[in-house]
């Protein structure tokens, strides 16, 4: 798509956009003389920071610029701020645009696009100069108007709608050959995927072009913009009431923005959404989980290996009459690995214990409802699957002890339960013999069956309806049965290689987008 003049190829921020000036007074001043006393600093404003973040891994050249009369503090900010951020920083000279412009072009040779540059409303003396040079003069604080646009001008009221302006401008130049995904995410899962590549501002060799969406501005005018909403729910849960059916979107509360989104998407059916809400509701619940786990028994493949759900029972209360009898008629032994039936969203989804002897149960700190789930002999390897739409794709990594290892661990402790969070550590040793890649001599008694686990993906796709979701399977020694234990929703997928994953992450999101428009 490099060469369509009207997308925008680089970003340049004044830095009448970035710092905010403040009056500081020296501590051993009094009021009556504080004219004498205090001075100028300046700040960097905390929306910038909004900005560059998304500006970062955009795919869109990045910088900052100031003019030649700049104070040396402000200088020295702007310098450390592009060095955070890995971007350049320009000297524009409103008297030498010529000399300011061919800096720009050396550092950005192979832009494909006009340059925006977003500058304060107060510095008017340099828009017709640099808009002479081909230059988008953006303007931000226009007081009293709304974010628009004539032939030679564009006009935001905050440094929040920059993205989103780059969308528009893109859009218009580019027409409905590309189309712009909107994504919403908690900022360190939006970071790990965009410091990857994913979510380029700049369309895509494939037509994908990606704008951050946020609920600090109106939603519906962003989701106006875009063909595809990709999300992240899960970040935005308040909590999840289990007292009723998670079939119904009722048990669960999100944040005041996400049920914004959802009436959103309520009333806008055409929205190709990646997922529907309700798609992603059986993931939440382990114990659902488990339930659509159970009909992994009816798939056949070529192979010798079974593929199945962990046995399971779920327990309201560890002191439940008949508990050993349940255990036993689940086909449940000890250890086991005892989890809460909210699989995710709320902060002690990932609060576990592995228990050695029934009397413990009683005093588990594990959060009710929970799932007490089969501990699986393994050999300390987990094989993480990964689906992006019709593409699967696996890692191995290093795991959790066999049970006889686990008890080694307990028995210094009088065998009493291993208590874990499985987001921050997991239960090892530090001599752990399997530790690194997995690949001891019990590891591979049994190789991974491919085909048997790439068969169970596309099942669990069909089942779930999910576009972009991730599930873990670790080998049982002895009976070789691969058995699924985790399932979750838009995993990161780091352990794939970005050159593999992105693409296929990408190709994903279109694919569903073009199966959205013709149903």
């Amino acid at each position: 798509m490099a060469g369509v003049g009207g997308v925008v190829g680089g970003v340049i921020l004044d830095e009448s956009v970035l710092l905010a000036s403040q009056q500081l007074q020296h501590p051993d001043s009094s009021s009556s003389s504080s004219s004498h006393s205090s001075s100028n600093c300046a700040s960097f404003q905390p929306d910038a920071h909004f900005l560059l973040r998304k500006l970062r891994h955009s795919n869109i050249p990045t910088g900052i610029s100031y003019g030649p009369g700049l104070e040396a503090h402000k200088v020295s900010i702007l310098k450390e701020v592009a060095t955070q951020y890995s971007i350049h920083c320009f000297i524009l000279d409103a008297s030498s645009i010529d000399g300011a412009t061919r800096e720009v072009k050396l550092a950005w040779s192979n832009i494909g696009g006009c340059i925006l540059y977003l500058v304060s409303n107060k510095k008017r003396d340099i828009y017709p100069k640099l808009s002479k040079c081909g230059w988008l003069i953006t303007i931000l604080n226009v007081e009293g108007s709304s974010a628009c646009e004539n032939s030679s001008m564009v006009y935001i009221n905050k440094l929040q709608e920059l993205p989103l302006t780059i969308c528009h401008i893109n859009r218009k130049a580019i027409g409905n050959s590309v189309v712009t995904v909107g994504y919403i995410m908690k900022p360190s899962r939006e970071e790990d995927f965009a410091k990857r590549g994913a979510f380029p501002m700049y369309p895509t060799q494939d037509g994908l072009m990606f704008v951050p969406l946020t609920f600090e501005l109106p939603l519906s005018p962003q989701l106006q913009e875009v063909d595809v909403v990709l999300h992240k729910a899960t970040d935005e849960i308040i909590s999840i009431d289990l007292n009723s059916s998670l079939q119904s979107s009722n048990t669960i509360t999100y944040s005041r923005g996400m049920q914004e989104l959802q009436r959103y998407m309520e009333h806008h059916l055409d929205l190709c959404v990646i997922d529907p809400l309700n798609y992603i509701y059986p993931v939440l619940d382990r114990l659902k989980i488990q339930q659509i786990l159970l009909g992994l028994e009816d798939l056949k493949t070529r192979g010798c290996h079974a593929i199945r759900g962990a046995n399971f029972l779920k327990v309201d209360d560890f002191n439940q009459a008949g508990l050993i009898q349940s255990l036993s008629e689940a086909k449940l032994a000890l250890p086991s690995i005892v989890k809460p039936q909210v699989a995710c969203g709320v902060a002690d989804s990932h609060s576990m214990a592995i228990v050695f002897r029934v009397e413990d149960f009683k005093d588990l700190t594990v959060p009710l409802p929970a799932i007490i789930q089969e501990y699986v002999d393994h050999s300390s390897t987990l094989y993480k699957f990964y689906v992006l739409g019709e593409k699967v794709y696996h890692a191995v990594k290093n795991s959790t002890p066999n049970a006889d290892t686990l008890m080694k661990l307990s028995g210094s402790n009088e065998l009493k339960p291993l208590v874990f969070d499985s987001l921050k550590s997991l239960p090892t040793t530090k001599g752990n013999p399997n530790s690194g890649d997995g690949n001891s001599s019990k590891a591979t008694d049994h190789c991974i069956d491919l085909e048997l686990v790439t068969s169970a993906a596309h099942w669990l796709m069909r089942k779930l309806e999910l576009t972009i979701f991730g599930f873990d399977v670790v080998i049982q020694e002895g009976t070789g049965d691969h058995v699924i234990v985790d399932v979750n929703y838009l995993p990161s997928f780091k352990e794939v290689p970005n050159e593999v994953a992105i693409p296929a992450f990408w190709d994903a999101i279109k694919k569903k987008f073009e199966l959205k428009r013709t149903t």
